[in-house]
């Protein structure tokens, strides 16, 4: 695609069909695109990474040749939204699991993150978030799985905030979200991303 007026939507495994709609809602089907390839990223203006299996993801990226094109677009400016999963691959450090194998983080987002530390799929929850910025009424943001955020940079500014941690983030063109926008039924968020991407 060598439009530059297209977001993009990482489409290895995760909640990529639940992203992929709300951005061709808004955009429509034609400036709405699956980014499985380093040859889907021509001309992209910004790209969601969305929540899924950390480790697995990271493996993909690996295996589609993705991670390094990815790095390099994103700090030319090609604007990110990470969520839940996705946030733990663009952090700048991730906190080792116990025994288990730990997704390679793109270092992207000046922040360190701990997996699944809201609990497990059983514990997932939804709440109310207040969010600088938005206005009208609270955000429903659904927390599956979720990772924290347990440090920010200096860099990081913290748009939202639950139970005293930070869960959105946003530095420079890359933004960070423990929680799931997507299944809100709210285009709030991916409507200021992608404004703020120039999208919009």
């Amino acid at each position: 695609m060598g439009n530059a007026r297209t977001a993009g939507v990482l489409a290895l495994q995760g909640d990529v069909p639940e992203h992929l709609g709300v951005l061709r809602r808004l955009l429509g089907s034609d400036r709405a695109i699956l980014v499985d390839s380093p040859k889907n990223l021509e001309g992209l203006q910004a790209l969601v990474l969305p929540g899924g299996e950390s480790t697995t993801l990271s493996e993909l990226l690996d295996a589609t040749d993705l991670r390094n094109p990815i790095k390099a677009r994103a700090r030319q400016g090609m604007s990110i939204l990470a969520t839940c999963a996705g946030l733990i691959l663009i952090a700048q450090r991730v906190e080792r699991s116990p025994g288990g194998r730990d997704p390679v983080p793109m270092r992207l987002l000046d922040v360190t993150v701990r997996r699944n530390d809201y609990g497990r799929q059983p514990e997932s929850f939804e709440t109310p978030l207040e969010i600088d910025g938005m206005e009208g009424r609270a955000f429903e943001a659904s927390f599956i799985r979720a990772p924290r955020i347990t440090r920010t940079g200096k860099s990081v500014e913290i748009l939202a905030r639950f139970d005293g941690a930070p869960v959105l983030v946003r530095q420079a063109n890359v933004w960070g979200l423990t929680f799931h926008p997507e299944l809100s039924g709210d285009d709030r968020l991916h409507r200021s991303f992608l404004r703020s991407a120039g999208l919009l």
